[in-house]
């Protein structure tokens, strides 16, 4: 039976599936932080990104898919989130797209495809724009490419039990524990303020892109999904039904379905 999880209980109560074991773990230093990494399986490397406040164990839905599709799957907790950690410099964007090309080069990965969800997915078209070569592709889930393309916040019950599962696992993953305050606080920080790029920016991606939106997403306009789609060159608008901002865990075989299309379209 499909698992379908739209109000978010079962990932409140117990988070995704566990990871499997990975092949190689570890951390790379970088800029006054520790960023963990983990490396699954043999194949076409993919690259997943979590969103702002999760981490990795997010993807427990995903990693099984890629894996089976025989892909080698690449899991990097952001600076700061999860089992990575950080300064006091303000986060950017810029600064965890760098991030990510570390764990790549620990990793002798010269290129990768990309699935990012929310921040992971401003990372990911991040570096497609300054680190082009490093790039196969971006499934970009759920994300805005300036301040523009937010909705106003307003809290429900499936946002709230995210923020809970969030909580509880920072506090168990996390080298700073007690800081889940703060860690919100600076992270809430840069999502108001950045990105900041502009169409003329977005025309000079050249790998291709897929803008992706939950037909019930509580964070992004439609307008500005749409309005991405049109300003990189050949993207693909693609509209989940039935979800949110939360689709990998809330339907995951339809989210899984729609990455390993994508991936399939740029082999």
């Amino acid at each position: 039976m499909e698992r379908h999880d739209d109000e978010l209980i079962h990932f409140e109560a117990q988070g995704a599936d566990p990871l499997p074991p990975a092949a190689v773990e570890g951390h790379v230093g970088r800029e006054g932080a520790r960023i963990w990494y983990a490396s699954y399986g043999a194949g076409p490397a993919v690259i997943l990104l979590h969103g702002g406040l999760g981490h990795s164990g997010n993807w427990g839905y995903q990693v099984p898919a890629l894996l089976q599709s025989g892909r080698r799957v690449v899991l990097i907790d952001s600076r700061g989130h999860g089992r990575s950690t950080r300064d006091a410099r303000p986060y950017t964007y810029e600064l965890m797209a760098a991030d990510v090309l570390a764990v790549m080069d620990e990793l002798r990965l010269e290129q990768a495809a990309f699935i990012g969800w929310s921040d992971g997915a401003c990372i990911a078209l991040t570096l497609a724009m300054t680190s082009p070569s490093r790039v196969e592709g971006v499934f970009f889930f759920a994300c805005n490419m300036d301040p523009s393309g937010t909705l106003e916040f307003v809290a429900t019950p499936v946002i709230d039990r995210c923020f809970s599962r969030h909580a509880k696992d920072y506090a168990a993953l996390s080298a700073t524990p007690d800081d889940f305050n703060a860690f919100v606080e600076a992270v809430s920080l840069m999502m108001r303020t950045e990105p900041n790029y502009q169409a003329d920016d977005l025309g000079r991606i050249g790998v291709p892109v897929a803008i992706v939106l939950g037909e019930h997403d509580e964070f992004i306009k439609a307008e500005h999904a749409e309005y991405l789609a049109r300003s990189i060159p050949d993207a693909q608008m693609i509209y989940l039904p039935g979800v949110s901002h939360f689709a990998p865990l809330q339907r995951p075989a339809q989210f899984n379905a729609a990455i390993l299309s994508f991936l399939d379209g740029i082999r």
